[in-house]
């Protein structure tokens, strides 16, 4: 039988919540940025793809700076005494760098397409003015750094959820400190 993970050692409920919620729309976004430059698609599907890839890049950036701020609010519960210290820094490291990624991921493309003079539909809908000028030149710096630090993401994501699975597998009780709440636990 794997060991229960006491509820001191998982993350809280709006931790867990936010994490998965994350997860699942950056793992949405990545395959749709990737299908939305294919050649051959029709146009309205193209259009579609680029709708929902600039709007969930909006919302993964206030996921990001929300986790950002519960993070630095709210205090990570210990590791299970069974995790060796390199694994603890490797984790902490793999963490650090996704934040970090996804800000500028989220950033590159807000400006790529603001200096770019595209619509991002969510926030013209609230009525948010472009942070940044017109520009073809920073749009293209931008759209440069969007396209090569998509790599850097799938690179620790493939990192993140390897280690996730790792646990999975070894049923060592650290997967389930994020697993989703179920049943107000």
């Amino acid at each position: 039988m794997p060991p229960v993970t006491p509820p001191s050692l998982k993350y809280s409920a709006p931790t867990r919540i936010l994490h998965w919620f994350s997860a699942a729309l950056i793992l949405a976004t990545l395959p749709i940025g990737v299908l939305m430059l294919q050649d051959g698609l029709a146009r309205p599907i193209q259009n579609l793809l680029f709708i929902l890839h600039k709007n969930g890049g909006v919302l993964i950036l206030v996921l990001v700076l929300m986790r950002l701020i519960w993070r630095f609010t709210t205090r990570a519960p210990a590791l299970p005494p069974s995790v060796p210290l390199w694994q603890a820094r490797a984790a902490k490291l793999v963490q650090t760098a996704l934040y970090a990624t996804l800000l500028v991921m989220a950033i590159s493309g807000y400006v790529r397409v603001r200096a770019g003079g595209f619509p991002i539909e969510m926030l013209d809908a609230l009525g948010l003015p472009p942070l940044v000028p017109r520009s073809d030149e920073l749009a293209a710096t931008a759209k440069t750094v969007h396209a090569n630090a998509r790599f850097v993401l799938a690179g620790l994501l493939v990192a993140h959820i390897g280690a996730a699975m790792r646990h999975v597998l070894a049923r060592d009780g650290v997967f389930d400190r994020i697993w989703p709440p179920a049943g107000g636990k």
